[in-house]
């Protein structure tokens, strides 16, 4: 069955499969991997970050692409991964690699592909194929998809508009993502400059775990129902560090957990970090403020009172963030990752807590302005974000008129 997109309602409407042919270009010789992103750019895996991909080793069942060519990824497409490659090269063969054999222009294709995508369309059409999301290999699935065909001429007109607006757009969010990395920087250095983690010259330092306890926990068998059904206990896992202070919790285990799972009982005031992850996670600190126990991905560090103000003990181990990160890529393992002896054995300064505590309430008032201006500017780019879609949409679907904008 055609279904009908009612995105466009008064525009004529016609299958994929007849404005564009799938191709089947052999891997050329010595390619590159290209890839189709979630942003729409399809380019060569080198031109990007490579952060949590594999290169593949056999290209066998690879396909090639040219520059030029229309792709989209049969798994990803809901995502955005739709797009024009501005490379040749070797591509998966999830990948439908397409070139036009109607009157299309394939950047309003892309335009409206993603816009439906946004609109939940083609996970609708896809509904029964995979669950959960869309499967779009199947070239018979994608041929259905229906296309919104006005003239070329008008067609041409919406991509020119497009590619002006959304570059004013999108050079307003560099701007504004450069600040934020400013900031960051700014607020980087404020901490580093109140607070070194490396001993100085002179002063008396000792390891950290002669002045606080320091462990992690584990995860109860989730098959055991008496571990966590009407559990009590707050049980957190690495994400927590994301926050900055700890005061809730969305999983708890029960009193036989407890017992059973070797799981410790971490105080309030405890400073937790973050043991694992291949993202910001690992080495990331944060400050309990209830009391919990914790998975084997967190490690409590629960200071002597006598010796430590918790607060300034947070402050201490995110000074010392690149250095624990440095510390988990040295310990040999391939993913990286932080160890409780590690944290035990890290050389710390301990100024009197009478310093501990002005340093400590100084830091928060001068982060806090520098944490309000990055918030502020990370809701500016989510905006800018929002209005670049829905610009796309509207122009897409005609609520625009690009002859009267142009």
């Amino acid at each position: 069955m055609t279904l009908t997109w009612a995105g466009a309602p008064d525009l004529p409407q016609l299958p994929f499969g007849r404005l564009f042919r799938r191709l089947d270009r052999p891997v050329p010789e010595g390619a590159g991997i290209v890839t189709a992103y979630t942003d729409g750019q399809v380019t060569l895996r080198s031109n990007r970050a490579k952060e949590r991909y594999h290169e593949a080793a056999d290209l066998s069942s690879f396909q090639g692409v040219a520059v030029g060519d229309f792709v989209v990824h049969g798994l990803d497409i809901l995502r955005g991964s739709v797009g024009i490659s501005d490379s040749a090269g070797a591509m998966s063969p999830v990948v439908s690699v397409c070139e036009p054999t109607g009157p299309v222009d394939p950047r309003f294709v892309s335009h409206v592909i993603r816009t439906q995508a946004a609109a939940g369309f083609t996970k609708a059409m896809a509904r029964g194929i995979r669950e959960g999301g869309a499967d779009f290999r199947r070239w018979g699935t994608l041929a259905e998809l229906p296309i919104p065909v006005p003239s070329l001429d008008y067609q041409r007109r919406v991509c020119d508009y497009l590619d002006c607006e959304m570059a004013r757009i999108d050079t307003l969010i560099e701007e504004q993502q450069r600040l934020v990395g400013m900031l960051r920087e700014r607020r980087r250095l404020v901490i580093t400059n109140a607070i070194s983690p490396k001993p100085r010259l002179g002063s008396c330092a000792d390891k950290l775990g002669r002045t606080a306890r320091i462990g992690n926990g584990s995860t109860p068998r989730r098959e055991n129902r008496e571990y966590w059904d009407s559990g009590t206990v707050p049980w957190l896992n690495s994400s927590v560090v994301n926050q900055a202070r700890v005061g809730s919790a969305v999983e708890f285990v029960t009193a036989s957990a407890l017992a059973e799972c070797h799981l410790p009982i971490v105080p309030p005031g405890s400073v937790l970090v973050g043991l694992t992850g291949q993202g910001k996670t690992r080495g990331m600190a944060t400050i309990l403020d209830i009391e919990s126990t914790v998975n084997q991905h967190l490690a409590y560090v629960t200071p002597d009172r006598t010796r430590w103000w918790p607060e300034y003990l947070l402050w201490l181990l995110t000074a010392a963030y690149d250095d624990l990160r440095r510390i988990s890529e040295e310990n040999g393992s391939t993913k990286g990752g932080l160890t409780c002896e590690a944290l035990k054995q890290l050389r710390v300064t301990v100024p009197p807590i009478d310093e501990q505590r002005r340093i400590a309430f100084h830091l928060d008032q001068q982060t806090a302005k520098t944490d309000t201006l990055i918030a502020e500017t990370e809701r500016f780019i989510d905006l800018a974000r929002e209005r670049r879609s829905a610009l796309v949409t509207a122009a897409v679907t005609g609520q625009i008129d690009v002859r009267k904008a142009a």
